[in-house]
């Protein structure tokens, strides 16, 4: 018995020993390999957004162009919406509350769908939908292997089919839908479309126009849920894994666990939508059944919900690429070991650097910026600074083998294909830190990208090669050749730390509505207004999230009565000049100095010139706002500030500066001095000396 467990040990003390000896030999030779370059761009996989023959947002620094309608003569603004017409009368004049279905039963899924990946089929179902009065539709995203993302599947539902639409197969010719979307007199139904607007413009100009957005309705009926998830369990009770939205969306065929939950995102969503309209209409009083009463709750939610249709989509494009990124990764490892280092200003430059050429390689191969190279992995190169290939692997792996093991990322090859393509060129960023960084990279894209490249030219990363034969005599990654980035970093910690500093701490607008006894809205307020009526007992709740009361007593006007549509307005808590979502600073649109003169009527309790600006556009329009305030002081003589103040005996007068009003000799003190001189006269007049009195 001693023997056999003896045996037992040595054989499998041999086999632990053989299979440690696979794997390092496999070890080695993957090291050999990646030293070595092993793979070259024209082996990467052929990836399916490699086909598409026309992309709209391209992966250039060039900013995104929108549809131009045949019909309009003006230029394409990149601020304009070219359905901004129809949106704006449904706005101001909401559809009818319609039947999303004829049953107000939801039926089950059934078995048979219709997969669309051709371009008749696509014709047939615009014409079909043509035909509707509402349609749902849901959307799947892919953006792992894609530097913006891309649409992968499009599902449209009808009262009595569904229809899923290969969004890869069909992408060139996606357009075939767009009249169907920017048809006003069809509804289209969505859950949480603030995304799927924005993706639908950048992947096939498709513009949405009159849509139902039950998410809306959620928030106006309070729910204690949003998710599409509790929707279809409390209405349907129907149960989705919301895990498959994270899996590849490329792959043909998908999976039949991937079907379903495509299927069920759009099939349940027109039955859910009658219940929420039912819902909407119980709950709006008789006295609003006017369809100009403001008070509808399904015309409220029609209204945000066509309010998202207005969105615009914007590439998100910077002065200095990677710069965003490399403040972003900082601000979050300060702590980390050598980082605050003697030598932490090179450290900073050189994540910059990492993350200019990541941004970089990230375009010119369709790919994520995470799938290129992670965050950690950055911090560690640029801390420990390996010069060889197989050092470079080593501190890329072990960074996100330590970052990565619970990660959805775990499973990305470490290092990524494109590191290993291009290790030369990071290592020589790793060796040589005071290199010129544009030329650089003006030598990689001529080697990768020109006419003797190694990478493939695609629609995606073509307009990158001509941005930079355009840009010759200039630079587009550093403002001064051999200009450090430790003072661009700097100016964006300055810069985030006037945020945090002087940004709004709280939503200025908490959109809280106040009604009149009959049911007509007054205004949106905030939650001091309101509980100000409450606590007196001037008002009673009517909704709890947002708040909104009903005043107890008849008002003295009434917001249309006085013209000023302002006041009953929703309000997002957006830059209005950017759409900047993360901070924003209030600005006065007429400046103090004007209004303090402003007749009590036009200044008390009014805040129509306020509006919300990050701070980029805030100061912009300050700069803007100074420029006509010295125009407007010159011309009518109105003095900026008060620069000297003269005793001529009779009468005090008032000078102002030489700049403003042309002003030769002054004379006098200043508003401060005499300031300081009246408070001192004030506390100490009695006990002063009459000669300094």
């Amino acid at each position: 018995m001693a023997t056999r467990e003896k045996i037992n040990a040595i054989v499998a003390i041999a086999c632990a020993a053989a299979v440690s000896l696979v794997v390092a030999a496999l070890y080695r030779r993957l090291r050999r390999r990646r030293a070595a370059g092993w793979r070259c761009c024209s082996e990467f996989e052929d990836k399916p957004q490699n086909r598409f023959k026309r992309v709209l947002a391209d992966n250039s620094y060039a900013p995104f162009k929108h549809f131009k309608r045949e019909e309009k003569e003006e230029e394409v603004s990149l601020k304009m919406h070219p359905f901004e017409e129809e949106i704006t009368s449904l706005l101001e004049n909401p559809p009818a509350l319609l039947n999303f279905i004829t049953t107000h039963e939801y039926s089950d899924m059934s078995a048979s769908y219709v997969w669309i990946d051709t371009e008749h089929q696509l014709e047939y179902l615009a014409k079909l939908l043509s035909e509707e009065q509402v349609f749902a539709v849901d959307t799947e995203q892919h953006s792992l292997r894609s530097f913006l993302g891309f649409t992968a599947l499009m599902q449209i539902s009808i009262e009595r089919e569904d229809f899923l639409i290969d969004t890869i197969a069909l992408h060139d010719v996606m357009g075939i839908l767009r009249p169907v979307f920017a048809d006003p007199s069809i509804c289209k139904v969505f859950h949480g479309a603030d995304n799927d607007v924005l993706w639908l413009q950048r992947d096939f100009h498709i513009y949405v126009v009159n849509m139902f957005d039950t998410a809306k309705a959620c928030e106006i009926l309070s729910k204690p849920h949003k998710s599409l998830a509790y929707l279809l369990e409390t209405y349907c009770g129907v149960s989705t894994d919301k895990t498959l939205q994270r899996e590849d969306w490329r792959v043909r065929p998908l999976s039949v666990e991937m079907i379903e939950y495509a299927r069920i995102d759009a099939h349940y969503l027109l039955y859910i939508a009658d219940c929420l309209a039912s819902e909407l209409r119980r709950k709006s009083p008789d006295t609003s059944a006017c369809p100009d009463d403001k008070f509808n709750f399904f015309f409220e939610a029609s209204r945000r919900s066509n309010m998202v249709c207005l969105q615009l989509y914007v590439k998100e494009i910077e002065s200095t690429p990677g710069a965003s990124a490399a403040a972003s990764i900082l601000s979050r490892n300060l702590s980390v070991q050598g980082v605050t280092s003697w030598k932490s200003s090179e450290i900073k430059d050189l994540i910059w650097k990492l993350c200019a050429w990541r941004d970089l390689m990230a375009r010119i191969h369709d790919e994520s910026l995470r799938y290129v190279l992670s965050d950690q992995a950055i911090v560690s190169l640029a801390v420990r600074i390996p010069k060889e290939p197989i050092e470079v692997y080593d501190v890329i792996q072990q960074a996100d083998l330590d970052n990565g093991s619970s990660n959805i990322y775990s499973i990305l090859p470490s290092p990524s294909p494109i590191v290993s393509t291009h290790i030369k060129e990071l290592c020589f960023l790793l060796r040589e830190a005071s290199a010129n960084i544009d030329d650089v990279f003006r030598r990689f894209l001529q080697k990768h990208l020109g006419p003797i490249g190694c990478c493939p030219l695609s629609a995606y990363n073509y307009a990158i090669l001509s941005e930079f034969s355009l840009k010759q005599t200039n630079t587009l990654f550093m403002k001064h050749a051999g200009e450090k980035f430790t003072s661009t970093i700097g100016k964006k910690a300055s810069r985030e730390l006037f945020v945090q500093k002087f940004s709004c701490k709280s939503p200025v607008y908490h959109n809280c509505r106040i009604y009149a006894s009959d049911g007509r809205l007054l205004c949106y307020c905030d939650r001091r207004k309101l509980e100000w009526y409450l606590k007196r007992d001037l008002a009673k709740v009517v909704e709890d999230d947002p708040p909104a009361i009903m005043l107890l007593f008849e008002p003295k006007g009434r917001p249309e009565d006085e013209d000023n549509d302002f006041y009953i307005q929703s309000k997002k808590n957006i830059c209005v000049g950017c759409g900047e979502k993360n901070h924003y600073l209030r600005y006065r649109i007429i400046p103090s100095c004007y209004r303090m003169h402003f007749p009590e009527h036009l200044k008390s309790h009014r805040s129509h010139d306020i509006v919300l600006l990050c701070v980029d556009c805030h100061e912009i329009a300050h700069s803007a706002a100074e420029k006509y305030k010295r125009q407007i002081a010159e011309e009518f003589g109105i003095p900026l500030f008060v620069r000297k103040i003269v005793d001529s005996g009779e009468s005090t007068v008032a000078t102002v500066s030489s700049k403003s009003l042309g002003v030769i000799e002054e004379t006098g003190v200043s508003p401060l001095q005499l300031r300081t001189a009246a408070m001192a006269l004030l506390r100490h007049g009695s006990s002063m000396p009459a000669r300094r009195s």
